[in-house]
């Protein structure tokens, strides 16, 4: 069994929600849904084998960028929308 590199791990990489631009705060919104689901399902093999199954399925993805979105609106926030 392969795991999933300790700092994909991470759940809030870098330790912190705050970033200079809204771009940043968008790709740290990407990793920390990646890092929840790493910490969910930390085997690679596992995680390798489920992904032609979401890959090409529209409503699975559109969940993740469901996902994706509310971290975003945390970060935000904790950037007070970058004002």
């Amino acid at each position: 069994m392969t795991r999933v590199p300790e700092e994909a791990l991470e759940l809030i990489p870098g330790g912190t929600l705050i970033t200079a631009t809204p771009a940043e705060g968008r790709a740290l919104a990407i990793a920390i849904v990646r890092n929840t689901v790493h910490n969910i399902q930390p085997e690679l093999e596992a995680l390798q084998a489920g992904r032609p199954q979401y890959a090409t399925d529209a409503a699975r993805l559109m969940a993740a960028t469901q996902i994706v979105t509310m971290e975003f609106a945390t970060i935000a926030a904790a950037n007070n929308y970058w004002r």
